[in-house]
C-alpha cells in the first residue's frame, strides 16, 4: 500500500507564493508519473500538474507558467512551486500517484491519493 502525505498549504495574499510537498511510501516511486489535484468548495476535482516517470510536466492551462512541478526521487517527494497566487487558486490540493510512468490529466488514471492540503489565498 502506497501513502501519501502532503504539506506546505496555507493562507497567502494574492501574488505570492507557496511550496507544496508530497511524500510517497514504498520502494517504486521513481517508476511512476506523479500529479496534483485540487478541488474548490463547490466545484469538480480538476488536474492542476503532472510529471512523468522521466521529469516530462504538464500543466493545466489556468496555472501554465504559473506553477511548477518537479520531483526527487531520492527523496520519495514531489513538488509543486506555486507563485502569482490568484484568489481563484483556492483550493484543497491533492498529490496523486498515476498507474503508469506516462503523465495523465484524468483522475481516474491515478490510484492512489493524499489527503489534501489547503491552499487559501486572500484578496
Amino acid at each position: 500500500q502506497v501513502q501519501l502525505v502532503e504539506s506546505g498549504g496555507g493562507l497567502v495574499q494574492a501574488g505570492g507564493s507557496l511550496r507544496l510537498s508530497c511524500v510517497a511510501s514504498g520502494r517504486t516511486f521513481s517508476a511512476y508519473a506523479m500529479g496534483w489535484f485540487r478541488q474548490a468548495p463547490g466545484k469538480e476535482r480538476e488536474f492542476v500538474a503532472a510529471i512523468s516517470n522521466i521529469g516530462s510536466s504538464h500543466y493545466a492551462d489556468s496555472v501554465k507558467g504559473r506553477f511548477t512541478i518537479a520531483r526527487d526521487n531520492a527523496k520519495n517527494t514531489v513538488y509543486l512551486q506555486m507563485s502569482s497566487l490568484k484568489p481563484e487558486d483556492t483550493a484543497v490540493y491533492y498529490c496523486a500517484r498515476d498507474r503508469t510512468g506516462s503523465t495523465s490529466v484524468v483522475a481516474v488514471q491515478y490510484n492512489y491519493w493524499g489527503q489534501g492540503t489547503q491552499v487559501t489565498v486572500s484578496s
